[in-house]
């Protein structure tokens, strides 16, 4: 043995991490949780939604993803990117679908392309339903199943859909004259999206379904006649003011629209059940908030377009109404001797509708009527164009 002093050896930080380590396991087993919880970090997701970022519908998908954010007190992060950050807005489906997204925030229409019963969801005839109903449909009357069924017969098995958030009746569109009978969109270039485009299609008029974010530029450039998009506070924001100074309120073209939430179902599985329900719960949270929400934003915004702005708002004419009324009968027998899928969901559709929307007119009383009373007829609707 020699009796050389051998200098001192000092732990290396390999070492001394494969300790601390072995130090949290044991402290685990010792009943200190949380240490584990806290080394494994959050899920974090990057979503990304169809809306440009000044759009209040972008708004509200980053409202859902604060709810859940803070819901799961941050175990679960989610990022949501504006409409083009990642894909363009009508390629976020398949962006879920194959992972290249965690998830995403848009609505059905927009997968009009691959499937066009998928626009039931949001630009059928909703057979009298507003889009509250038709969420009541969906969860309670078998659209949810539906749902699933039709986005597997196109081979979408890797995407969980939710949906939420019911839209208020959308104006017909922002025109350069007040629309005064179904024959005005005769060879108008006129934008719009989902099954609405074979609607004003049978009108007359030349369609393109172009994403949010480009309808205004579009419109400047003289590329469009005329254009929908949603409501007050979007198009204000989106800029329509802007490029016309006429919007023609009221409209079956889409008239009970809602959202969609979209996980990529492998990353949604693999997440913890408590995180699930939590989801799940966030999304019924976030659709009540997106509707008050909505309510007081679209009324004040409606208000600053006519004094800000000085946009005139006129109500669509009765008989342009029957007319898509009546359109609709004949777009929906074609698509259903087409599409079985399609026929199967009309069907429930109205199945529900004609229960529904009875009890509803039954029982709800007119709004117009204390409108009337309280603030004055002049103040209560739009001006009528004959």
């Amino acid at each position: 043995m020699s009796d050389t002093k051998q200098p001192e050896q000092k732990p290396s930080r390999r070492k001394f991490l494969a300790a601390a380590a072995t130090g949290t396991v044991g402290a685990v087993a010792a009943g200190f949780p949380m240490i584990a919880k806290a080394q494994a970090g959050p899920i974090s997701m990057r979503w990304q939604s169809t809306w440009p970022a000044k759009d209040i519908f972008h708004e509200y998908a980053l409202d859902f993803a604060k709810k859940v954010n803070d819901m799961t007190g941050g175990d679960l992060k989610i990022e949501v990117l504006p409409a083009g950050a990642v894909v363009p807005a009508f390629g976020l489906l398949e962006a879920v679908s194959k992972g290249t997204l965690d998830g995403g925030h848009g609505v059905l229409g927009y997968h009009y392309g691959k499937q066009n019963a998928l626009a039931l969801w949001n630009s059928g005839p909703a057979f009298g339903m507003d889009a509250n109903m038709l969420l009541s449909w969906h969860k309670y009357g078998g659209g949810a199943e539906l749902l699933a069924k039709l986005y597997a017969s196109i081979g979408i098995t890797t995407v969980q859909s939710f949906l939420y958030g019911p839209m208020a009746t959308q104006p017909l569109g922002w025109f350069k004259k007040p629309i005064t009978k179904a024959a005005d969109f005769k060879g108008l270039k006129f934008r719009t999206n989902g099954l609405a485009i074979d609607l004003f299609t049978a009108m007359g008029a030349a369609v393109n379904a172009l994403p949010g974010g480009e309808i205004v530029p579009a419109m400047d450039r003289g590329l469009l006649d005329g254009a929908e998009f949603n409501n007050a506070s979007s198009d204000r924001l989106l800029g329509f003011p802007d490029v016309s100074k006429v919007c023609m309120l009221q409209s079956y073209h889409q008239s009970a629209e809602t959202f969609e939430i979209m996980f990529n179902k492998p990353k949604y599985d693999a997440l913890p059940a408590k995180m699930k329900a939590i989801i799940s719960g966030a999304v019924e949270a976030a659709s009540a908030d997106m509707s008050w929400k909505a309510i007081d934003r679209y009324s004040k915004d409606y208000i600053e377009l006519q004094t800000k702005d000085k946009v005139k708002f006129y109500k669509t004419p009765d008989s342009l109404l029957q007319e898509q009324l009546t359109l609709w009968d004949a777009i929906v027998a074609k698509k259903s001797a087409e599409n079985p899928l399609f026929k199967e969901i009309v069907a429930s559709q109205r199945s529900f509708a004609e229960r529904a929307v009875k009890w509803d007119q039954d029982v709800i009383i007119s709004r117009r009527m204390a409108m009337n009373h309280f603030f004055g007829a002049k103040k209560a609707a739009p001006k009528k164009k004959a």
